[in-house]
């Protein structure tokens, strides 16, 4: 593996690490400040604030973490993808989605990034919200 694979492993690791502690402070830290956030089925929110005000939606409606994490890079380390479970609980009801009454629900899912200068510049995150909807409607 080359080094800048390995630096572009790293930093996706320790983002999913930071995810899984509820340190969105180590979170942002892995981030470029003009980030890109591409987020399942929504827009794309620009910049960490936007991140940070995301990060504190989504801890207030849900409760998640991730396990079977797998990070892989890009030879030249300028992209990384992770595949993963998610295991959660829905706290708070979300706008647009069904009523949360703390079911609990487990997704695989996917994150895709572009990486610049040691920090991740893209997130996009993938899951497949029919099959959430499903579980937390059952």
């Amino acid at each position: 593996m080359s080094d800048a694979m390995d630096r572009a492993r790293d930093v996706v690791s320790r983002y999913y690490a930071a995810f899984n502690e509820g340190d969105v402070e180590a979170m942002l830290a892995c981030l470029s400040p003009d980030v890109a956030h591409h987020v399942n089925e929504g827009g794309v929110r620009t910049g960490t604030a936007a991140f940070a005000a995301f990060c504190a939606h989504m801890n207030r409606c849900y409760e998640e973490r991730l396990t079977d994490i797998v990070v892989m890079a890009s030879p030249d380390g300028s992209r990384a993808a992770a595949e993963f479970t998610v295991n959660g609980r829905y706290l708070a009801t979300d706008e647009g989605l069904p009523e949360a009454r703390g079911q609990r629900y487990v997704l695989p899912a996917g994150g895709f990034f572009g990486i610049e200068d040691g920090r991740i510049a893209r997130v996009v995150t993938y899951y497949n919200l029919a099959d959430w909807v499903r579980q937390v409607s059952a």
